[in-house]
């Protein structure tokens, strides 16, 4: 029997430098062969997480300011399946448990495709009344953007207490 598609469902296009080597890290991150493939243009219809994404080549186009996008999972486990999966295809670039991030305590990880563009596979604890200033603030490419106002707020996660600052413009969160 054939798994019901999910409605509405989200629809993302973006452009990549080279569609082959996409569609060979999104076969792999997706797990499973693109829908659709044509001259310049790939397309995948995911059903879990409910999803349209295509792919279009055009190097001109690529868009070096693009955040991330990202796939919210409903439990640890099923974090942990993704993970797994992720790790045997040798696509994780980096682990996170108990993070703070975007006002939220999560476990996750991250995969980057051949254009750079960063997914964030990601289980939910709870709301946070902060963003961890640690919080990769060398770069601001994963998941904080620059230019937040300053923030100050006591942390507590996993045990470890620390003011926390942002300056304003430092990329952290």
């Amino acid at each position: 029997m054939e798994a019901k598609s999910i409605f509405p469902r989200m629809h993302v296009s973006y452009y990549v430098s080279d569609l082959e080597k996409s569609v060979a890290f999104y076969d792999a991150f997706f797990n499973k062969p693109a829908d659709k493939i044509k001259a310049g243009y790939a397309k995948y219809i995911l059903e879990q997480p409910a999803l349209v994404i295509s792919f279009i080549e055009n190097k001109e186009r690529v868009n070096a300011n693009f955040g991330h996008l990202g796939i919210q999972v409903e439990t640890k486990a099923e974090l942990e399946q993704y993970l797994q999966l992720a790790k045997e295809k040798g696509l994780v670039e980096k682990e996170e448990i108990g993070t703070a991030c975007c006002y939220a305590i999560q476990d996750k990880f991250w995969v980057n495709d051949p254009d750079g563009v960063q997914w964030e596979v990601y289980y939910f604890h709870e709301d946070a009344e902060f963003n961890d200033p640690q919080y990769e603030t060398k770069s601001a490419e994963v998941c904080c953007t620059p230019g937040e106002p300053a923030q100050k707020a006591e942390l507590n996660v996993a045990g470890v207490q620390e003011e926390a600052c942002c300056e304003p413009g430092s990329g952290c969160c």
